[in-house]
């Protein structure tokens, strides 16, 4: 009876499976945003993933159970050792059976004692009785076996069942509310903790991989591995009791099989470790390079991010492939050493068996020789099969440690903590008192230096000083996002320390510089500053904010969805929105950092109109680079290097003449230097890239019913991609030898175990012979047999194990290669769409990759395998009794069909846990990467309120994957068991009528439920086979997909011609894809002669940014055309259009990269030499800065450079625009995030790189703008004025009014 090979199929097969759960974990790396990756906090964190590593024990994983999980887990538990006992049963049950054959055969002496058989009516002691007698009593054993078969299977199927449901049940409960404590965890670390963890994804950490490990740890693993080591223990206590002996002998070999198995586990967990690592760095570039996909097409990086992307996955690769060598070299000794078994048990058990012929009392009789044997060795075999599980385990503690480790941190500044105090009332009286602070993951960069500063109830007070002093800091100490290292700040003579955090950051409305808006509807973004506000509050809010005219005008109005990151809005409406968030909480004290700096000079008046109204009766702060906007402070403070330079108010300074006085003339006479922070529309283009659509899209929904359906249409095309197996297969052709001699190695295993049913049954024939010395003979002979038959399985097993993992590790890394590829090759629209955002994209390249490997190399070869195990076990047992087969085959189909069923019910809910996972992942990674708006907004509470309703989504998806979970298992294990009841049953009738040979009934029953336990293995994976063809659906559709941009290959002139920058924009007419219904241009007409300098002025979302996003042609227009030197744009290959134009955008996006490699990025079609980077930094103004840094150049800038100040980022950006010498050079508010000085300098920088290049400028300020060649006002998407600044003053309309708004008075 066997359970014996249960493993085969699954010692091949675990691994793999264990590698794609490897694999998908890299999905979304969301590394934290901030933090440049100092040595030192690289350290840092290291050492201390490594101590939580090793922390959890197993029984910490439950920590979170109520009481009654718990008792449900004891009851699987229990229930699973009940179901185990049907092992050894079974197994006794056989041995008594075919004993009696034997004896019965004989028919000399006495016939054995049965245990079990006699309970159900068989069993009869005869004693040299004669062939009918025998024939005879044969029948009633047969009879009395198929009883007890039925008996047992029913018991352990429920049994089974019901242990793995209760288990189930239990995990299920336990993860979503880890899952819900985690987040928690997440978001209520202070940012120092961030600062320092920017390489953690807690993505990855929320969905896939920690948390499902984490589960696979406490969930149905655990039921199965009770059940399987509980039948191991069992089966050895019933072997010595019938003969200890022959026990020992074999159990003398379990040694080296568990050796052999936990080497490989070992190394196999390690190498898991290092391809995960290598994967999640990889999946953390591909996030990085889709999150800033405009910036990275606009310099031509394609090519340098797939090589970066690439050189990330070899190592992956690598350690892929050792992991598979060692699994091969395992399974191969397993094999080996269980065929060794096998030949020293029966040349052992057979000499004993005759030592004790003709006793009366027989201690070994062919019943013990297969109780013991079988027993033992389908009880170890059970025990090897449980490594995986045990591995599942340790993956589990392993995750549990790190999981645990954040929830149990508690941080100095906890935000969702009830500690500290909550006094009545606020009158918002601050107080620096000699405080300093560093940023701790700079800690060599000394930020403030002893500050002191006072700031009374009600005032207005401006910080003011060159990028980089300090200002910010002040905020945020305010908020006490960090507590300084020395001195304090108070707040009506309270230290912030000892005020309670939600509390105290509720009595604060902040907007900062560059707002982060939330994916949801903007009413929504607005509730963010008060959950409790009501609709009028919040109109009331906008109205203040002077946003509600623009967003009534929105096709949803307040219930317009604005995407990821707001990305639909220009700068200035975010901006808005933010304030609009900020004032609706009606906060004691209001801190703006650089509040309109992305504002257009009209809405900028109107805006800071309503911040003076909004600050009223408050404490205000303000942080700016515009002058203009802070002349009516009650104090100006000025900062410098981290101290109070001097303060007073606007004339008290400009009589003083001091630092204050030099700034003022410094941003150009009494005019205004607007400032910083230009949000606008950059967002649109950088980060907001992928953002865009989402917004868009939703805001068309309800104008175009139709556009809704579409998207929706879309949905459901892309779960079903038809995908032959063909073209799966075709996709592994590279590795077709790998591929053929791994199938042949299958089918050689395969024909094993055939193989071994004939040995089998001609070893159990030859004891019916009387003569002893001819079966000592043949017992010699046939264990010779079963040790080759050992050494050929070993080595099949190794090189269909280590073949098919090669080619599958090599499929799966160019699959993610090929589809980075065709990602990053697609057009801005596809970007915008809602599904392609930046983590939906990175989940698709780990996650599908991975489970397409599933269904290629090594599933054909366990498929392979069970189908030679089939066909060869019908040849043998047609060719010794047709009719047994018959009867026999029947068990067959059944086996597959419990199996199968199973498969396809994973399959449809399978989609529907990913689904909703992604949901709420978003969400958490929107909050987590927003932390500090998070903290800001005091939202923790909310954030998880909102990911609680959709974690009960994933809840229900997750509970009707596994309702059947359990009765599969349990058909699993119980249909083999029912095969060989009623195969015996009809083989021992057919003895009983002198129809066959007892032996060959053996051979029969062996090799055909054996070949359906096998099959029942390899279809096992079917799953996997599923969502692999699912994932590669959903792969071929990208792949298939050509970007709809028409991209000429070679343009129609020859490339060495330089573009000379003639540029006309004719009649063009253009709305953003996603949004159908809004027209942005509307018949632009607009020429720009070369060389020449041309502005474009208007309010914020009028169409200015629309104009240079044509330009790069990230859109082309819906009708009219842009000419670039009298030729089409369109007529021109997007690599040779960009490489002629310099882009500096407004939120400058730079990556995690030195600062060197990010100047050079300008140009990537060469080597850029250092001294050009040098030449371009100086140009640029950041020379000096960079040169102070610890290590220079070299210095890494950390995810989206959050190190930087907002100008130091800029003048990067700018000097990367200079390193690749454009002949148009793009201007997006290049400017607005420089202080004064530093803007002088960069705005003379690019005066000096204009010259003989064609410059196209958007600017608020207008002072930066007085000398172009042209300046064009444009008005809803057309242009409404053109000429020079002195021309459009004289002309005295839009423009003029404009000027006279920004001028300091």
């Amino acid at each position: 009876m066997t359970l014996k090979d249960y493993s085969q199929g699954n010692g091949a097969l675990q691994t793999t499976n264990l590698k794609n759960g490897a694999q998908s974990t890299d999905n979304m790396s969301v590394a934290s945003h901030k933090s440049t990756k100092d040595i030192l906090d690289v350290k840092f964190t290291k050492s201390q993933a490594k101590d939580d590593s090793q922390a959890v024990s197993y029984f910490k994983l439950f920590r979170f159970a109520t009481c009654g999980e718990i008792c449900a887990t004891l009851v699987g538990i229990l229930l699973a050792s009940m179901a185990s006992l049907g092992l050894p049963y079974g197994v006794i049950l056989y041995g008594e059976f075919t004993t009696l054959l034997v004896d019965r055969t004989i028919g000399i002496g006495k016939s054995t004692d049965t245990a079990i058989l006699s309970i159900f009516g068989g069993g009869r002691v005869l004693i040299n009785a004669t062939e009918e007698e025998n024939s005879a009593a044969i029948l009633e054993d047969a009879k009395a076996f198929g009883l007890g078969v039925v008996a047992v299977t029913i018991l352990q199927f429920i049994f089974a069942t019901l242990s793995v449901d209760c288990i189930n049940r239990s995990a299920q409960r336990q993860i979503s509310r880890i899952r819900h404590l985690f987040l928690q965890a997440v978001l209520r670390q202070d940012m120092t903790w961030y600062d320092l963890n920017s390489d953690d994804s807690f993505a990855v950490r929320i969905t896939d991989s920690d948390l499902d490990k984490l589960k696979e740890g406490i969930g149905e693993k655990l039921s199965i591995f009770t059940y399987l080591v509980m039948s191991f223990v069992i089966s050895v206590i019933f072997s010595f009791f019938y003969g200890w002996k022959l026990t020992l002998v074999i159990l003398s070999c379990a040694p080296i099989i568990i050796l052999a198995t936990a080497f490989v586990a070992k190394m196999q967990s390690t190498l898991t470790e290092k391809e995960l690592k290598a994967y999640s760095s990889a999946g953390a570039v591909a996030e990085e390079v889709l999150g800033s996909i405009r910036t990275v097409v606009a310099f031509g990086g394609e090519r340098k991010e797939l090589d970066r992307y690439r050189e990330r996955l070899t190592s992956a690769e690598y350690n892929g492939r050792r992991k598979g060598l060692f699994s091969g070299i395992g399974g191969g000794i397993m094999w080996f050493i269980i065929y060794c078994c096998y030949a020293l048990a029966f040349w052992y058990g057979i000499s004993l068996i005759l030592e004790d012929r003709g006793k009366d009392v027989k201690d070994y009789t062919p019943a013990v020789l297969i109780i013991v044997l079988f027993g033992v060795l389908a009880g170890a075999q059970n025990l090897g099969l449980s490594s995986p599980h045990l591995e599942a385990f340790s993956t589990a503690k392993g995750s549990a440690a790190t999981i645990f480790s954040v929830i149990d941190r508690v941080p100095v500044i906890d935000s969702l903590g009830d500690a500290g105090l909550r006094p009545g009332k606020v009158l918002g009286n601050i107080k620096f008192s000699n405080v300093f602070f560093r940023y701790p993951a700079r800690n060599d960069v000394q930020v403030l230096q002893g500050l002191n500063l006072e700031i009374e109830t009600g005032q207005t007070v401006a910080l003011v000083g060159p990028s980089g002093c300090g200002k910010s800091t002040c905020l945020q100490l305010i908020q006490r996002l960090y507590d300084p290292l020395s001195g304090y700040v108070t707040i009506d003579g309270t230290n912030v320390s000892e005020l309670n955090i939600g509390w105290l950051r509720s009595m604060i409305g902040v907007v900062g510089q560059e707002p982060v808006l939330f994916a949801t509807t903007i009413a929504e973004n607005i509730r963010y500053g008060n959950p409790e506000a009501s609709q009028g509050e919040i109109e009331r809010a906008a109205k203040i904010a002077n946003c509600h005219s623009f967003i009534m005008k929105l096709p949803n109005g307040y219930g317009t969805m604005i995407g990821e990151r707001g990305a639909q809005l220009s700068g200035g409406q975010k901006q808005r929105i933010a304030i609009a968030r900020a004032l609706v909480r009606n906060p004691k004290i209001l801190l703006l950092d650089e509040a309109t700096s992305a504002l257009d000079p009209s809405s900028e008046r109107r805006v800071q109109d309503a911040l003076e109204r909004a600050s009223k009766g408050r404490t205000t702060l303000v942080v700016s680079h515009r002058l203009s906007t802070i002349t009516n402070a009650d104090k100006i403070v000025y900062i410098d290097k981290g101290v109070v330079m001097e303060q007073g108010t606007h004339e008290q300074l400009m009589a003083s003449g001091g630092l204050y006085y030099d700034l003022v003339i410094a941003s150009g006479s009494p005019k205004s230097a607007d400032a910083d922070d230009g949000d606008v529309t950059l967002a649109k283009s950088s980060s907001s890239m992928r953002h865009d659509s989402v917004e868009e899209a939703e805001s068309s929904d309800d104008e175009s019913e139709s556009g809704k359906s579409d998207a929706k249409n879309e949905e459901e095309q892309e779960e079903v991609y038809p995908v032959s197996l063909m073209r799966l297969l075709k996709l592994n052709a590279p590795e077709w030898p790998y591929i053929l001699f791994g199938c042949s190695a299958a089918i050689v295993v395969g024909a094993s175990f055939p193989a071994f049913a004939v040995l089998f049954g001609e070893m159990y024939g030859i004891l019916s012979v009387a003569d002893p010395e001819y079966v000592k003979e043949e017992s010699n002979f046939y264990s010779l047999l079963f040790l080759l038959l050992g050494l050929i399985t070993g080595l099949g097993t190794f090189f269909q194990t280590y073949l098919f993992n090669i080619a599958g590790v090599r499929l799966t890394s160019r699959l993610r290669q090929k589809s980075f590829k065709a990602i990053i090759s697609q057009e801005m629209a596809w970007f915008d769409e809602s599904r392609n955002a930046v983590g939906a994209l990175c989940a698709r390249l780990s996650g599908d990759c991975a489970s397409v490997q599933g269904a290629t190399g090594t599933r054909i070869g366990s498929l392979l395998q069970a189908a030679s195990t089939i066909c060869i076990g019908v040849g043998i047992s047609f060719f010794y009794s047709w009719n047994l087969t018959l009867v026999s085959i029947v068990a067959i189909p059944v086996t597959l069909a419990s199996i199968t069923l199973e498969s396809r019910y994973m399959e449809s809910s399978g989609l529907k846990e990913k689904q909703s996972q992604e949901g709420a992942t978003r969400l958490a990674v929107e909050a987590i990467s927003n932390i500090r708006t998070v903290a800001s907004l005091g939202q923790e509470r909310h954030v998880l309120d909102r990911y609680s309703k959709e974690t009960v989504k994933i809840d229900e998806a997750c509970r009707k994957k596994t309702r059947l979970r359990g009765t599969v298992f349990a058909l699993g294990q119980v249909m083999p068991f029912a095969g060989y009841g009623l195969a015996l049953f009809y083989g021992g009738k057919l003895v009983s009528e002198k129809e066959l040979e007892y032996k060959d009934v053996i051979k029969v029953s062996e090799a055909l439920i054996f070949g359906a336990w096998m099959l029942g293995q390899a279809l096992a994976y079917a799953p996997n086979v599923n969502s692999a063809i699912l994932s590669a659906g959903r792969l071929m559709k990208l792949l298939d997909r050509t970007p709809r941009m028409h991209n000429p290959s070679t343009s129609y002139h020859p490339l060495s011609q330089r573009t000379e920058g003639d540029i006309k924009f004719t009649d063009v007419e253009f709305r953003y894809p996603t949004r159908p219904t809004i027209p942005v241009l509307q018949g632009l007409n607009l020429d720009i002669g070369k060389g020449k300098t041309v502005a474009l002025v208007g309010p914020s979302g009028c169409g200015k940014s629309t104009c240079i996003q044509m330009l790069l042609r990230y859109y082309d227009p819906d009708s009219g055309k842009v000419d670039i030197d009298g030729i089409t744009s369109t007529d021109y290959s997007l690599n040779r259009i960009r490489s002629q134009m310099g882009l500096v955008s407004q939120e400058p996006v730079l990556f995690d990269r030195t600062i060197a490699e990010n100047i050079a990025y300008g140009d990537n079609t060469r080597e850029i030499p250092m001294p050009e980077v040098l030449e371009a930094a100086k140009m640029a103004n950041i020379h000096e800065f960079i040169i102070n840094l610890p290590k220079g150049y070299d210095t890494s800038l950390g995810t989206k450079g959050a190190q930087l100040s907002g100008g130091q980022k800029q003048r990067i950006a700018i000097a990367r625009a200079l390193v690749r010498n454009p002949r148009v050079l793009l201007l997006d508010e290049a400017t607005s995030a420089l202080d004064n000085q530093s803007e002088k300098i960069v705005q003379n920088a690019l005066d000096h790189a204009r010259t003989g290049r064609t410059c196209i400028i958007i600017a608020h300020r207008l002072t930066t703008i007085q000398n172009a060649d042209l300046i064009c006002v444009i008005q809803n998407g057309v242009v409404v004025e053109s000429g020079t600044h002195d021309e459009l003053l004289t002309a005295n309309r839009i423009y003029a009014k404009l000027y006279q708004m920004q001028q300091v008075s």
